[in-house]
């Protein structure tokens, strides 16, 4: 699977869960939603840093 997709992916499912928690939970669950959305940010920041560093070395050998 591409990089942008995955990274889409994970921007898309935290806009979800901050929808969630304002609709159904009128912000009750802030605290959660602040930790699951940093949490996935820095699964996606760290999974751009491999998959750059990885194409990075391919363009550099060839």
């Amino acid at each position: 699977m591409k990089s942008y997709i995955i990274l889409f992916i994970v921007v898309v499912f935290m806009h979800t869960i901050t929808l969630v928690n304002v609709t159904i939970f009128n912000g009750e669950w802030n605290g959660i939603v602040l930790f699951l959305s940093n949490t996935l940010f820095i699964i996606a920041v760290f999974y751009f840093g491999i998959e750059f560093r990885a194409n990075r070395k391919k363009s550099r050998s060839t």
